[in-house]
Parts: C-alpha cells; structure tokens; sequence
C-alpha cells in the first residue's frame, strides 16, 4: 500500500459527503480523489481513480449492493467501506456478502472514522463495534443456510431470475407462468431459506451456487 491512503465518497446527502470530505481533507496521509451521490458514481469511481478506500452509503440512487459486487470483482485492490446510518442487520450482511470490507455508523467520531479507513486500507476488516456480534451471527447463519439449500427445479428457476434483478412480472413472463404462482415459488424459497426479503434469498442461493461451483461437477 502506498504510504498516503486515497480515498473516494460516494453518498446522496451533499451536506453530509462535504462534512466527511472536510474531515478526511484534514488528515496529512489521506488523499480525497473523487465524490459522487450513485451507486453508478461509486463504479465510476472505482474504475477511474482506484482509491484505496471507498466509502459508500448504504440508501442512495441506484443499486447500491449491486455496485459493490462489481467493484469487488472488477478492481479487487479498491476496499469498500459501508458509512450509513441504517443499523440493520440485513444491509450489513448484504454488503459484507457483496464484497465490503467496512461497516460504520454515521455517529462515529471523525477520529473513530479515521482509524477505521485506516484499518481498512490496511487489509483489515472493520464493524462498528454495536453492530459485530450480532452481525457474526447472522454472517454465519447466512453460511449455514446457503449449505443447505434444496430447492425444486422451479423453485431453482425462479430465484435465477431474481437473481439477474428481474421483478416478479418478469420472471412471470419469462417463465410462462402468473404473477402469483412466481410468488408463491419465492415464498417457498424464502421459507426453505429462512429468509426474511428477496436480497437475503438471493445472496444465500448465490453463496450455496459459489459452493457447489468450487466443490466441483458432481457436487450437490
């Protein structure tokens, strides 16, 4: 890693991003290299610039877990770093499971803030401390299910296509099949996964499908 830490931001509230710019500017190894309000700015960015740390609001236009999964894959040496005030639980693991590496709450302090970037370009991982035990715990129940998946061949289809981010509708359409019948396939799916929206059903099929893709033909 470089001895100064480059840094991007990406969030929709530009009082709140011009309030994090000011701390970070104010730090003597962090570089502020670029700022945007999307999910699409925070690709951009990662693709343009390749800071070492970006930091990304959870609720902001666009898809915002989505973005994350491609930064990760597309430029592996950009850390993502979630600064939200949403605590729940579900948007923790969902961007840990998209390929986060920092979690923190927008109460932190600008020194707690700092050393958590820190800790993140370092190679570390960083939870805001109120959230990490209960956020192992699910992390792992998320695992466990994903280990456990039997799904029917309709069921298997259905969740594919929400997974490539089609609507019920669509997936109806596609598949031939009502509107209704394709919820009633994502309300089984849900159940067999103990998943409480779609973002978690579709991140534990994909877990299990990674799973069986490293295990090898054969596997089940």
């Amino acid at each position: 890693m470089n001895a100064r830490i480059r840094i991007g931001i990406v969030d929709d509230h530009p009082l709140l991003r011009q309030g994090v710019a000011a701390t970070l500017k104010s730090v003597v190894d962090f570089d502020l290299v670029a700022e945007g309000g999307t999910a699409d700015d925070a690709r951009d960015i990662a693709a343009r610039h390749l800071p070492d740390v970006l930091l990304m609001d959870v609720s902001m236009p666009g898809d915002t877990f989505g973005a994350v999964r491609a930064i990760s894959k597309a430029q592996p040496t950009v850390r993502v770093m979630m600064l939200t005030v949403s605590e729940a639980e579900d948007d923790a693991c969902s961007a840990f499971e998209a390929g986060a590496q920092g979690y923190v709450l927008k109460g932190v302090s600008g020194p707690e803030l700092v050393q958590a970037i820190r800790q993140v370009a370092g190679g570390e991982t960083f939870v805001t401390p109120s959230l990490a035990a209960h956020l192992l715990s699910q992390l792992r129940r998320h695992e466990s299910e994903a280990r456990g998946v039997d799904l029917s061949h309709r069921e298997e289809q259905v969740i594919r296509e929400v997974a490539r981010g089609m609507t019920n509708r669509e997936v109806a359409d596609k598949l031939g099949l009502s509107e209704k019948t394709v919820k009633h396939y994502m309300t089984s799916v849900m159940h067999k996964l103990h998943a409480r929206n779609r973002v978690e059903a579709v991140t534990a099929v994909q877990r299990h499908w990674e799973a069986q893709k490293a295990r090898g033909p054969g596997s089940s």
